[in-house]
């Protein structure tokens, strides 16, 4: 029974990715948001906590967003602010570095 108990973790455990090495922002899409169970946001992406960012540094991230988030349009733009919606022990983080989407 014990075995059998622990097969079926180890099986939750793979479906989810905990056994797998972590994923790189450059995996995931340009302006996807993602829950990270850490207290800090991994390479490629920024804490979505609503940041005003320079347009010409991020200009395909700035085609996605827009000014949806803040921002002046001109020069910035902002991120979206999820602090307050991340369970306890996570944050929520923006993938700044990425794979355009395809707009078909």
């Amino acid at each position: 029974m014990k075995f059998g108990k622990t097969l079926v973790i180890a099986a939750m455990a793979l479906s989810a990715g905990f056994a797998s090495t972590p994923a790189q922002a450059q995996d995931r899409y340009l302006a996807e948001v993602i829950l990270v169970g850490q207290n800090f946001c991994p390479r490629g992406t920024m804490p979505a906590d609503g940041k005003l960012l320079a347009i010409s540094q991020y200009t395909a991230l700035f085609s996605l967003l827009g000014t949806t988030y803040g921002g002046d349009g001109r020069s910035t733009f902002g991120l979206p602010d999820l602090r307050s919606d991340a369970p306890a022990g996570m944050r929520y983080c923006v993938v700044t570095e990425g794979i355009y989407p395809s707009r078909r």
